[in-house]
């Protein structure tokens, strides 16, 4: 009997020791939380870590963020990571899309447009197994509707299980929503499908964003601990109006002090009873400065005490290790108050050394602060000087749940980066803007930027330099081409300076059509300008390389991605499928075609299952997402004449018998299968 007990006790300590390790297994093996914290007009001079110090070492007026200063030497700096356009709106619609405003629905000054159904952070980390949840301001969610069911694109219809913010652009510049503000009335915020600004009398966004945020991340661990979690944190601040909290920041910090929810009608949050808009940090209260300056100094001071916060509740929860958290703002620094008073970003130079601020492309107005931080993962105290940009995130974060990033995605995973890997990234900044005004005349900027009219502005980085057009009158502008890593203030133009630049220039004009599509809703003057041939010299054969995956996949995937080999890789003669390929799997069709006369081309596709077409690197079809298989549509594109790169991501989850048909014709060529086309692939036998 004994003998029987010991064995039942032995097999009991055995199996918890199994669940234990099973469990210890799980966490370990399960992709990070993620959370992206996402400011508002904070310019990438405006932390003490990349600017601020070095002016309080120079005597120099200075605000300081010291929780933001320790969460960069605890993690990394991306010191040339860059917004898609330098203004809210397509800046935050191309970070969710996953790509860059050649290719983004949402682009120039297009508050409020509806973002498409399609893939997006939220969705892609929904599939993966992510709890997802966007807390703070919104601003995509169509010109229509007035209320989440009637809201085209409203957070949770476009893969966010949970929302609580603004959701209109203009109403997160009121930053107190139960209350009128100078120049703004008070606005409506949402809960979930409930408007609730009424009960929030007192509450900060800040303070409430904050405050929502952390017990959103305690309900999740003590309700679904077993699944990850991504929170998109979009702060409204400090972006003008220039209001400021009730009260000082509550003392202590994590899951027992700091910000707390408290949820009730006229209470929400623990700093709800202080007199609004009126507390300016004692570090700035005494100092010789305008208002307006101690108002945003003391906005910046919030949202640090915030990130602080946060960073303590992870380590309560003993989740800190799991956690990965991006720190960045939407564009460079404002020069607005609403109702405050003058306001310029000059007395703290917010745009740092550099020249610009929002809506210019010069770096000042595109370069953001951007720090990454998951402990045991990314080196500390570490920095990275590698040009990256918004759409580079779906990309990445897909790369950290397992999954591989859509085929319509034009980011690149910067995982390897992000954890000082030496492997090369090759990812793209491209930046299209169209805005009226000029470029500020700051004391700090220099004589050929003050005063510089925009209008049509255009970025890209090319082999490490940058390119960028202003005021664009036609597609022959030249770019003026900076090394921004050793010249960030754009003083040195090298353009025209020797071969390898004149080389360079003429690269740069035929990438931007090559990487780009047009969008009738944002027109542009080189929009009548065809992709050019490619421009240089490959020994081709005919045919096409193939590439097949046997997986299911959850949409067309960017197989470059894939953490699994093909299937199967050869030279074939022409686009078909072969009789075994039924079921899940996907194929990739790689080559060169040849356009007979330089002109305009109509392609038409009908596709059994998911289908994406890249021509170059524009975008020709995205049949995924929304696609109704055996649907024609229906695409225009204008083409030099000579050989363009193409490639054929087709994916299907099931059925039997794939089925793909696409015809072009141009002018004066009539339609004809492409499938059937003589294609060509690279030879590199020769």
């Amino acid at each position: 009997m004994k003998n029987l007990k010991r064995i039942v006790f032995l097999n009991f300590i055995l199996l918890s020791m199994a669940a234990f390790l099973v469990e210890v297994y799980a966490l370990e093996d399960r992709p990070p939380n993620i959370i992206f914290v996402l400011t508002d007009d904070l310019g990438y001079g405006d932390l003490g870590v990349l600017f601020q110090n070095q002016r309080k070492v120079e005597g120099k007026p200075y605000h300081s963020t010291p929780h933001l200063d320790q969460f960069a030497s605890e993690g990394m700096r991306l010191n040339r990571h860059y917004v898609p356009a330098p203004v809210c709106a397509p800046s935050r619609a191309s970070l969710l899309r996953g790509v860059h405003q050649g290719h983004a629905e949402i682009r120039n000054n297009q508050f409020d447009k509806a973002l498409p159904d399609n893939h997006t952070l939220a969705s892609v980390l929904k599939q993966a197994g992510y709890a997802t949840a966007l807390i703070g301001k919104y601003g995509l969610q169509g010109l229509e509707g007035d209320s989440p069911e009637t809201w085209e694109a409203y957070p949770t219809k476009r893969g966010f299980d949970y929302f609580f913010g603004y959701v209109r652009h203009t109403d997160g510049h009121n930053h107190y929503p139960a209350h009128e503000a100078p120049a703004r009335p008070p606005v409506e915020l949402y809960d979930g499908d409930k408007e609730i600004s009424k009960d929030l009398e007192g509450c900060y966004t800040t303070d409430l964003f904050t405050a929502r945020a952390k017990q959103y991340i305690i309900d999740h661990q003590k309700n679904s601990k077993d699944k990850p979690f991504f929170l998109y944190l979009a702060h409204d601040t400090p972006h003008a109006g220039l209001q400021v909290a009730a009260k000082s920041y509550p003392e202590g910090m994590g899951v027992d002090g700091g910000m707390q929810w408290i949820g009730k009608p006229g209470q929400y949050i623990n700093t709800a009873d202080g007199e609004v808009d009126t507390y300016i940090h004692p570090e700035y209260a005494e100092k010789d400065w305008p208002e307006v300056h101690q108002r945003f100094a003391s906005m910046v001071r919030r949202i640090d005490d915030s990130m602080g916060d946060l960073l303590q509740l992870l380590k309560d929860l003993e989740i800190d290790e799991q956690t990965l958290i991006v720190f960045t703002s939407d564009n460079g620094p404002h020069h607005e108050s609403y109702g405050y008073g003058d306001y310029a970003p000059t007395l703290f130079e917010s745009f740092g050394v550099m020249n610009g601020t929002k809506r210019d492309t010069w770096e000042g107005g595109i370069r953001v602060p951007t720090l990454v931080r998951w402990p045991g993962e990314i080196p500390e105290d570490s920095r990275s000087d590698t040009p990256t940009a918004f759409h580079d995130w779906l990309a990445t974060f897909a790369d950290l749940s397992g999954l591989p990033a859509p085929a319509n995605t034009d980011g690149v995973s910067m995982l390897p980066l992000l954890k000082g890997e030496k492997s090369p990234f090759g990812g793209k900044v491209y930046i299209e803007y169209t805005v009226g005004g000029a470029t500020p005349d700051y004391p700090s900027f220099l004589d050929s930027r003050k005063g510089r009219t925009r209008g049509e502005m255009q970025v890209l980085y090319l082999h490490g330099f940058k390119g960028i057009r202003y005021d664009i009158q036609s597609h022959a502008d030249d770019f003026h081409i900076f090394d921004t890593q050793n010249d960030p203030r754009e003083a040195k133009d090298l353009a025209g300076t020797s071969q390898e630049f004149k080389d360079l220039q003429a690269e740069m004009k035929r990438r931007v059509i090559q990487w780009r599509r047009p969008n009738q809703e944002a027109q542009r003057l080189y929009d009548g300008e065809p992709l050019s041939k490619i421009d240089y010299e490959v020994p081709l054969k005919e045919g096409v390389m193939y590439r097949h995956y046997k997986r299911v996949f959850p949409y067309v995937p960017d197989v470059n991605t894939l953490d699994m080999e093909p299937y199967a890789v050869r030279a074939i003669s022409s686009i078909q499928f072969e009789a075994e390929e039924k079921g899940g799997f996907a194929n990739v069709y790689e080559g060169y075609f040849e356009v007979p006369e330089t002109g305009a081309y109509t392609f038409k596709l009908n596709s059994g299952a998911g289908t994406v077409m890249h021509i170059h690197d524009a975008l020709l079809f995205d049949a995924d997402r929304g696609y109704t298989p055996g649907k024609e549509i229906e695409a225009n594109i204008l083409l030099e004449k000579g050989f363009h790169p193409f490639r054929i991501v087709y994916s299907q989850s099931s059925g039997s018998s794939p089925g793909l048909s696409l015809f072009w014709k141009g002018e004066s060529m009539p339609s004809s299968s492409f499938l059937e086309s003589r294609l060509y692939y690279p030879d590199f036998s020769k």
